[in-house]
């Protein structure tokens, strides 16, 4: 999956809100560079990047604020190519990762100046053991900053279409269920986080660039098409020949399959305002 991801959407995997006029690409790397201005990031400061992926965002905080910004990953393939990553762009001086569960952090109290989380902790089943995590190893005063995937209060889990797109972008995601704005909120509270601000973000993009607008096939360019529903069929079609081919390994059909059809649930829960991958929250601890 991490390949897929990369072939689609690059080294950042994560939605943004989008301004008119603005592409893709400029809309994850603005996303990136304000969550380093809203965690006051500058050189001198270390951060963390929970749940960091290939390195994409820990590295565009670091450039654009000169911290430090080391990442924590559970996943030994995406480990190794954030330190691959890290060396070809002259970043490991800055930029450095850990495998680990971010739900049992073998950090010592108090570590950083400031956490950030993009769109990683929907894969923790438990919220509040996530955020006290951070907590813990956050120094006193620090903020942490996040974006996390989230229930919208239009969801209706009485609603046969609401529990089939929320099914559909739990499994095609590899998550555990989703939760509702509230429970976020209030399991950073529980953690112990004092809440400074909070809304969704997704409402900040314009009308005509929603955040799935680059899973919708709307962005005309070469770079757009693997992201695309007619460059997904493609991609799929392709894998299929080359799996039979013993080029791919087995399974990577299934996969192209499973994102596909996770995509077009995000989409149509995105049109539907039930679903917002971008809730943002800034919290401190006291």
């Amino acid at each position: 999956m991490t390949d897929f991801y990369e072939f689609g959407w690059g080294d950042s995997f994560h939605f943004a809100p989008r301004k008119k006029g603005e592409d893709f690409w400029a809309s994850i790397r603005r996303c990136e560079r304000n969550f380093a201005d809203r965690l006051e990031l500058k050189p001198g400061m270390i951060a963390l990047d929970v749940g960091c992926g290939v390195g994409g965002p820990m590295r565009e905080v670091s450039r654009h604020s000169g911290a430090k910004v080391d990442g924590i990953n559970n996943n030994a393939y995406q480990v190794r190519k954030v330190e691959t990553y890290n060396r070809k762009l002259g970043l490991d001086h800055l930029c450095s990762v850990m495998k680990a569960d971010f739900l049992n952090m073998p950090i010592p109290d108090s570590s950083y100046d400031a956490i950030f989380a993009i769109e990683s902790l929907p894969h923790a089943p438990d919220k509040r053991q996530a955020y006290s995590e951070i907590f813990r190893i956050l120094k006193p005063g620090g903020l942490f900053v996040l974006h996390e995937w989230c229930l919208t209060n239009r969801y209706d889990a009485s609603n046969p279409e609401h529990l089939r797109l929320k099914f559909g972008i739990e499994i095609g995601n590899g998550l555990p269920e989703l939760a509702p704005v509230p429970e976020v909120i209030s399991a950073l509270k529980n953690a112990g986080f004092e809440l400074l601000e909070t809304w969704d973000a997704a409402l900040d993009s314009d009308p005509e660039t929603p955040w799935y607008r680059g899973l919708e096939g709307k962005d005309l360019s070469l770079t757009s098409v693997p992201r695309t529903p007619i460059g997904r069929a493609i991609t799929n079609l392709v894998t299929r020949a080359l799996e039979a081919l013993r080029v791919f390994p087995q399974g990577t059909t299934a996969v192209s399959t499973l994102l596909n059809h996770a995509a077009d649930d995000l989409v149509a829960a995105g049109r539907a305002g039930i679903f917002t991958p971008l809730l943002y929250a800034k919290a401190r601890r006291m």
